[in-house]
């Protein structure tokens, strides 16, 4: 059975930063594609960061460029999005996926259309 659990969200003042964790199980790291989604009240859901664990290739949304840095323990079959310099607009629930690897031309779209599994979410308030 395929798990991805999110944690290490909450409420956090502008400025501040958090760790988020996406623990999965059910399909081997080496293989997969993991990325953090995130959806705002009255938003549509998107892509923030992704990382492959083959070559470990990332990409991050422009907004967060800078700020937000995604890696992954192989060991503790875990994904980790580190976030500083939060700002109130980040504030949303964050998601992680997965997808199996396979050719990609363009690592963003290969990560933002056609994830398999989800995680139920961890939500991250900032505050002004």
């Amino acid at each position: 059975e395929v798990r991805l659990v999110e944690s290490g969200g909450g409420l956090v003042q502008a400025g501040g930063s958090l760790r988020l964790s996406c623990a999965f199980s059910g399909f081997p790291f080496d293989y997969y594609a993991i990325g953090w989604f995130r959806q705002a009240p009255g938003k549509e859901r998107e892509g923030v960061s992704c990382i492959s664990s083959s070559d470990g290739t990332t990409y991050y949304e422009d907004s967060v460029k800078g700020r937000f840095t995604i890696s992954g323990d192989h060991a503790k079959n875990t994904v980790y999005l580190q976030m500083h310099s939060l700002k109130p607009e980040d504030t949303a629930v964050y998601y992680c996926a997965a997808r199996e690897l396979s050719y990609y031309g363009d690592f963003r779209k290969f990560c933002t259309y056609g994830m398999t599994y989800w995680g139920e979410g961890t939500l991250v308030t900032v505050s002004s």
